[in-house]
C-alpha cells in the first residue's frame, strides 16, 4: 500500500512529490496523458522566482521532476486514473486497469483551457497560439505586433488589458454584443486606446499553417455571417478553463464548474484527500501559487499520517 498518491505532475503536484518525497513518504506519482501539466504548453516562463533569464516551460517541469525523483518520489509517467474509491480506508485507486491503495490522495489533476476547437488553433499552439498572456505576452514576436484576444469575460479583458503593454494594437473579439465582464474591468478595457473590441463575432481559422506560425485570424459575424480577416503575430484565446475533476463527481465537493472546494488548508471533504493547485482554483491560476498548494496539501498529508502513528 502506498503511503501517498499524487494524481497530476504539474508544479502543484511535482511539489508535492518534492515535499512528501523529502519526508520519506515515497510518493507515487501519477502523470496523466500530460506529464508536466499546462506549463509544458507555454513557450518560455518569466515570472517563476530563481530563473532571472527564464525558463522553458517543459524544462521547468523536468527540473522538478529530477528534483523530486532525487528525493524518492516514483513517477508513473502516462497513467491515468480510471475510478476511485475513498469510500473508507484504504483509499483505492484504478490505475490503468489495476488497482492501488493508499493512505493518502492528493489530487493536482488541475485545469485545461477552454479551446476553440479549430484545427489550424491545435496546429500552430505555441507558434503564435497561446492561452496565457501572463506567461507569452511578452515574448519578442509579439512585441509591437498587432494581437488578437478571444473573449468576453474577466480573464479576457485581463489578457487584452495586459497585452497593450507590448503590442501596437489588441483586438478583442467577442461573440456577443457587449463584455460580459465585472462592469469596472470592462470599463477599463473599453477605456484604452489600444484596444479595439470586434462584437458579435467569432474566429473560424487562425492563419497561416503553411507558413507555421500566425499571421492572422479569419472571424464571421454571426449577424450578418460576413467574413473578415484580422492582421496578426498572436491569438491570445480566454474563453475560460475546464477543472479536470470529473472523475471526483459525486465523492469530492466541488463547486457548480467543477473546481473542488478545499475545506481547511488543502483538505476535501474526504479524510486522507487533498486537493492542490488549478483542479481547485480558479482565481490565479498561476505556477507559483499552484507550488505553494502542492506544498501546503503535502504537509498537511504528511501530518495526517503522522497522527496515525500517534
Amino acid at each position: 500500500m502506498e503511503k501517498v498518491v499524487i494524481i497530476g505532475s504539474g508544479c502543484a503536484g511535482l511539489t508535492s512529490a518534492i515535499y512528501t518525497a523529502r519526508a520519506n513518504l515515497e510518493p507515487l506519482v501519477l502523470t496523466g496523458i500530460m506529464p508536466g501539466g499546462l506549463l509544458t504548453t507555454t513557450s518560455i516562463v518569466e515570472n517563476f522566482p530563481g530563473f532571472s533569464k527564464g525558463i522553458d516551460g517543459t524544462e521547468l517541469m523536468v527540473e522538478m521532476q529530477q528534483q523530486a525523483e532525487r528525493f524518492g518520489a516514483k513517477i508513473k509517467f502516462g497513467s491515468t486514473v480510471e475510478s476511485v474509491d475513498f469510500s473508507g480506508q484504504p483509499l483505492k485507486l484504478t490505475v490503468d486497469g489495476n488497482e492501488v491503495e493508499a493512505q493518502t490522495v492528493i489530487i493536482a489533476s488541475g485545469a485545461g483551457h477552454r479551446h476553440l476547437g479549430l484545427e489550424s488553433e491545435a496546429k500552430l499552439e505555441k507558434k503564435g497560439v497561446t492561452y496565457c498572456a501572463t506567461c507569452d505576452g511578452a515574448l519578442p514576436m509579439f512585441r509591437d505586433q498587432p494581437l488578437v484576444v478571444v473573449g468576453g469575460g474577466d480573464s479576457a479583458c485581463e489578457e487584452a488589458t495586459y497585452l497593450t503593454r507590448f503590442a501596437s494594437k489588441v483586438y478583442l473579439v467577442h461573440r456577443r454584443d457587449e463584455l460580459r465582464a465585472s462592469k469596472i474591468m470592462a470599463e477599463r478595457t473599453m477605456s484604452n486606446e489600444k484596444i479595439e473590441p470586434v462584437w458579435n463575432s467569432e474566429v473560424i481559422e487562425v492563419t497561416d499553417v503553411e507558413q507555421d506560425k500566425v499571421t492572422g485570424v479569419k472571424i464571421r459575424n454571426n449577424q450578418t455571417n460576413q467574413e473578415n480577416t484580422l492582421d496578426c503575430a498572436g491569438l491570445f484565446i480566454a474563453i475560460g478553463h475546464v477543472p479536470n475533476t470529473q472523475l471526483f463527481k459525486g465523492v469530492i465537493d466541488m463547486d457548480d464548474a467543477g473546481y473542488i472546494l478545499p475545506k481547511r488548508g488543502q483538505e476535501t471533504n474526504v479524510t486522507g484527500v487533498y486537493v492542490a493547485g488549478d483542479c481547485s482554483d480558479h482565481v490565479y491560476r498561476q505556477a507559483i501559487t499552484a507550488a505553494g498548494q502542492g506544498c501546503a496539501a503535502a504537509i498537511d498529508a504528511e501530518r495526517y499520517l503522522a497522527s496515525l502513528d500517534q
